[in-house]
């Protein structure tokens, strides 16, 4: 009797333990998540009506005694020094030119396209090491857009953007390597960009969730085109002079014009 109920009582012991085995395996399986009509609707983009767009440009001048040209000294790199050949390279802090336009500005659309989204860009961006120096010294990119990193120097660069609300990176380029490519996720102004190796090497990016921004040449101006009609504020920013701040109503069709001065 006693080994016909140790035999019961092992038989059922060996089902409990089957049984709670069956049971965690079929908890351990996931279910794949149910594709809902939200996750499988495309992504709607934004487009101007071009019965309604409106076109907004303006110039950016500097007036006033313009600060001393800074002298670049190269000497702590002979080939940096090399390429120039003895020309002496100057600093583009404050660059001028007819009209007292100003270069370097960044002009964007600081707010009044919220909600809407843009179609990415597909084409590249280019910032150049050329000359020990950072080319061109201010850039504007789309969030997601591709930054190409050239060096078309004869020497290393060291191409470090120090960006606080993207991800900082830090990367040596020697000469004839191929391009860097890096994107940028989320909207910055600016994101200063420095070279570890010449301390003398300085850029700026503005990255933008829209079309809407541009840089200044040294006409200083800017235009607009099939920009949606609405209240928007437009902002300048230089690296020297700082930001400046417009509001601007934009009705159907209309052009307007937004002029800022630095003094």
């Amino acid at each position: 009797m006693k080994r016909l109920w140790g035999f019961t009582r092992g038989v059922l012991l060996f089902t409990m333990i089957v049984a709670v085995a069956a049971f965690a395996v079929q908890c351990g399986r996931t279910k794949a998540p149910e594709k809902t009509a939200e996750a499988a609707r495309p992504i709607m983009y934004f487009h101007v009506d071009p019965a309604t767009a409106a076109t907004l440009r303006g110039k950016i001048t500097f007036h006033g005694a313009r600060p001393a040209r800074q002298t670049i000294s190269m000497a702590a790199d002979a080939a940096c020094e090399k390429v120039h050949a003895g020309h002496p390279v100057y600093a583009e802090l404050i660059v001028t030119g007819k009209g007292n336009g100003l270069a370097n500005a960044f002009v964007y659309v600081q707010s009044g396209l919220e909600g809407k989204n843009f179609e990415p860009v597909t084409e590249a961006a280019s910032l150049d090491q050329r000359g020990c120096m950072f080319v061109p010294r201010v850039i504007g990119i789309r969030t997601g857009q591709t930054l190409d990193v050239k060096n078309s120097d004869p020497v290393s660069h060291n191409i470090h953007p120090r960006p606080s609300s993207n991800r900082e990176w830090n990367q040596e380029q020697p000469p004839q390597s191929p391009d860097l490519q890096h994107r940028f996720g989320r909207r910055e102004i600016m994101i200063p960009v420095k070279c570890d190796i010449h301390s003398w090497m300085r850029a700026y990016i503005g990255v933008m969730e829209h079309p809407y921004f541009t840089v200044t040449g040294p006409d200083g101006t800017f235009a607009w085109t099939g920009v949606p009609p609405g209240d928007y504020t437009v902002a300048v920013w230089h690296e020297t002079l700082g930001e400046q701040t417009r509001q601007i109503h934009l009705t159907a069709s209309a052009g307007v014009v937004a002029d800022f001065t630095y003094r």
